[in-house]
């Protein structure tokens, strides 16, 4: 059977995981790369789906590999295996405050409300640190949430900072950096072995 390995359909790290895949030596013509693309001089072949969906489906042995932000693993604390970062889709997930805000520092936050993507890395960030807050949890346009009063604050991933400082925002604290990682299910198999000594390591 062919090695599996998933990477986004869409979104900012599809064209370097297909440029990384062919560094690895992978091979795919151009008219290939819809759902299933094989690989031309490999054992391989290439499914892009959403990144959310990627870690659930190495977890679920429905493909071999996954290349995803660190990010996204994090936050659903799957049982998968980091074989290695990737060196791209650097960013930093952050809370950010609106720069008419009074807020400065993170203790500011105590008992306020932060509307974020990221819930569960948020949490624990908060409970690393011993604050409270309330958390609003949204599947987008998080950084209007303080102009539309839903929040005091924003947890969110920023690359350049363009977007908070088009929404008038500050970050105040980085959560975390994540970059793209290649994940693997925790107990390889001797063919996912042997593709991570060939073509990875």
């Amino acid at each position: 059977m062919k090695l599996r390995i998933a990477i986004q359909q869409k979104g900012r790290l599809k064209t370097d995981s297909w440029q990384l895949l062919a560094r690895w030596g992978l091979r795919f013509t151009p008219e290939a790369r819809t759902l299933i693309a094989p690989c031309l001089n490999a054992d391989v072949e290439v499914v892009t789906l959403r990144q959310s969906d990627i870690p659930r489906y190495v977890e679920r042995g429905i493909v071999d590999f996954g290349i995803v932000g660190n990010n996204v693993l994090r936050e659903q604390l799957r049982p998968v295996q980091t074989v290695q970062p990737l060196g791209f889709g650097s960013c930093n997930l952050v809370i950010a405050v609106p720069n008419i805000s009074q807020i400065t520092t993170i203790e500011q936050l105590q008992g306020k409300r932060i509307a974020t993507s990221y819930p569960n890395s948020l949490q624990h960030y908060l409970d690393s640190i011993a604050l409270y807050a309330k958390i609003v949890q949204m599947s987008g346009s998080v950084e209007a949430a303080p102009e539309l009063d839903i929040a005091d604050a924003i947890c969110d991933l920023t690359q350049t900072g363009t977007t908070l400082a088009a929404h008038d925002l500050t970050p105040i604290v980085t959560v975390y950096q994540s970059e793209a990682v290649l994940i693997a299910p925790t107990n390889l198999t001797q063919s996912q072995q042997t593709f991570i000594k060939q073509y990875v390591l």
